[in-house]
């Protein structure tokens, strides 16, 4: 049971921080302040080097790990595209962070309650994505 809430709870925290990272992708090339785009590259880069980490403990499980559901990211590229077409302010910037970060930490702690016998590491992994995707709401906060 603990090796398959384990990689349960891992697989959950690499299709959050791929649909985090694709998330910022999208975003960045249209931000104007210089503040915000080092905190929104700042943030992607911790983001990969999660994703490493996790990818590493996958690879410890012979696992591939999750992709986020296609509907998932059309969705999110669709709201962004079509927020961005109206007004690709800042402002419109960090209210997208902030909502999908909210929906991502919603859906972290959601799947550590649910894999709660997955091993520690599992668990610290979803904690710290859980950690940055609210610095990353405190830190765009003063753009809404």
């Amino acid at each position: 049971m603990i090796e398959q809430d384990t990689v349960r709870l891992l697989r959950e925290c690499d299709a959050g921080v791929k649909m985090g990272v694709a998330s910022l992708d999208d975003v960045i090339d249209h931000v104007r302040d210089q503040k915000l785009r080092h905190c929104l590259v700042n943030c992607q880069e911790k983001h990969k080097a999660l994703d490493h980490e996790i990818q590493t403990l996958l690879d410890q499980y012979h696992d591939d790990g999750k992709e986020p559901s296609p509907m998932a990211k059309g969705m999110s590229w669709a709201k962004t595209n079509l927020r961005l077409g109206m007004d690709d302010s800042d402002r419109t910037i960090a209210d997208l962070m902030t909502d999908g970060c909210n929906m991502g930490s919603k859906s972290l702690r959601k799947y550590l309650n649910q894999y709660e016998a997955a091993d520690e590491r599992s668990k610290n992994i979803a904690k710290r994505l859980i950690r940055l995707e609210e610095e990353l709401v405190e830190d765009v906060r003063p753009y809404l």
